[in-house]
């Protein structure tokens, strides 16, 4: 069985005492009704159900076999080693000369008032200051203000956004 990313070498992913449990009774099915086709939408909300209806007791069999899955896993991933060079990352590399976007009128107002709550409040935290500042922002009354630096900025980038796209293009 091929493991995850593709690698042969790779262990397979250990299951659940719930993918245990549905594994068993899509077997079992299988036996009673051989060259059936089966709605996998449907049957996978009777075996919901069933597991829902099922006791302590009864998927004590099914958490056995994960607990012994579980095992296996592990002790086949001490001794896994990824191949070399092949570790792809998920994250998208940014453009370093895409525009900054634009701010929002609540980050106007904080870069404003973020000197203020931090020279009045010198211990205080990163997530302190933020939720003064949020605070501050819900009673502030000069919100169209920062509300029109907002709508100017964005026109800023929306140009240069264009512009950038264009040369590119």
């Amino acid at each position: 069985m091929v493991g995850r990313g593709g690698d042969p070498a790779k262990p397979k992913g250990r299951m659940s005492s719930y993918a245990f449990f549905v594994q068993t009774i899509r077997e079992e099915h299988k036996k009673a009704h051989p060259g059936e086709k089966v709605v996998f939408a449907e049957f996978t909300k009777k075996c919901a159900e069933k597991w829902k209806t099922m006791s302590a007791q009864e998927k004590m069999r099914f958490e056995d076999m994960a607990q012994k899955d579980k095992v296996r896993y592990d002790g086949q991933m001490r001794s896994y080693v990824p191949p070399k060079g092949e570790k792809k990352s998920r994250k998208r590399t940014k453009d370093p000369n895409a525009p900054k976007r634009s701010l929002s009128a609540f980050f106007f107002f904080c870069a404003d008032e973020r000197g203020n709550v931090k020279a009045k409040n010198p211990n205080w935290t990163v997530a302190d200051v933020a939720k003064d500042l949020g605070k501050q922002w819900e009673k502030c009354p000069n919100k169209p203000c920062y509300e029109q630096k907002a709508i100017a900025d964005k026109k800023r980038y929306e140009i240069v956004r264009f512009i950038s796209n264009f040369q590119v293009g």
